[in-house]
């Protein structure tokens, strides 16, 4: 499917690499936190460093064993580069300036630029005979269109009372940033480029799922071991997080078997 894939690969090491030594230190010497991150802040900041060390991990391995046939691998390895992105494009936005920032500094801007390359790389004929069932079709545009109108809804009503007070918030602001510019205008744009039969949108899809999974997990697994850090675990945050993030896991992996690349 990529275009030039043995260059490709060797950036994705190197943002694994990078992104695999910066949450080592995350998880093993949290103390880099402590004069950037607040207590309350940290479980979640721990949580995601975890869910990096895995993606991280299993990038290194795709991105040693993959080969030029391996589509759908392909696929996965975008998701996870697009999770570095917006995982440590957080941390940068959110002034987290510890030892380790211009580590993320340089993790984002490697994973955008090989996202970017990668996909201007897409070998379209690859991709000419692409096939999905009608049913999960369906299910993929109208999951597409439901998450983004469930999260602006959300944050829109968050911000609303900000917006009216002109409280600034002190953490999680990026948040707001990233999904309202960046990522649930792509969850439309790949709908669309569904419902038009655009090929690209049977790619943008599962690597959409795959990266909203890895995230929300982290966020429920985050307040899910807020009582080692002594601090009150919401239920009721746990279960849609967790659940969210289930619903994600099966659409990326629904998407997965069921895309069919015919003569590839």
């Amino acid at each position: 499917m990529i275009n030039n894939l043995e260059k490709n690969k060797k950036l994705w090491m190197i943002v694994a690499g990078l992104s695999l030594i910066a949450a080592l230190i995350g998880v093993f010497y949290q103390d880099v936190y402590s004069k950037v991150i607040s207590s309350d802040v940290l479980p979640g900041v721990v949580s995601q460093d975890i869910i990096t060390i895995i993606i991280s991990l299993i990038l290194l391995i795709l991105s040693l064993t993959i080969n030029k046939n391996d589509i759908k691998k392909q696929i996965i390895s975008l998701s996870f580069i697009s999770y570095l992105i917006y995982g440590y494009g957080i941390y940068v936005i959110e002034q987290i300036y510890n030892p380790l920032y211009l580590l993320y500094i340089a993790i984002v801007a490697l994973s955008f630029w090989s996202l970017v390359y990668s996909l201007i790389n897409i070998r379209q004929k690859k991709l000419e005979n692409i096939k999905l069932t009608k049913t999960i079709r369906y299910l993929t545009i109208g999951f597409l269109i439901f998450i983004p109108i469930l999260f602006y809804s959300i944050w829109i009503s968050e911000l609303i009372p900000l917006m009216r007070t002109g409280k600034k918030l002190e953490f999680m602001f990026s948040i707001y940033i990233m999904d309202m510019l960046f990522v649930l205008p792509a969850f439309l744009i790949s709908a669309y480029l569904i419902i038009k039969r655009k090929l690209l949108g049977y790619v943008f899809a599962p690597l959409l799922f795959f990266k909203a999974f890895t995230l929300l997990f982290s966020v429920g697994l985050g307040s899910l071991i807020k009582p080692l850090f002594n601090q009150t675990s919401n239920q009721g945050e746990n279960i849609f997080y967790i659940t969210l993030s289930v619903i994600f896991l099966a659409l990326a992996v629904l998407n997965y078997y069921d895309l069919d690349f015919e003569n590839k």
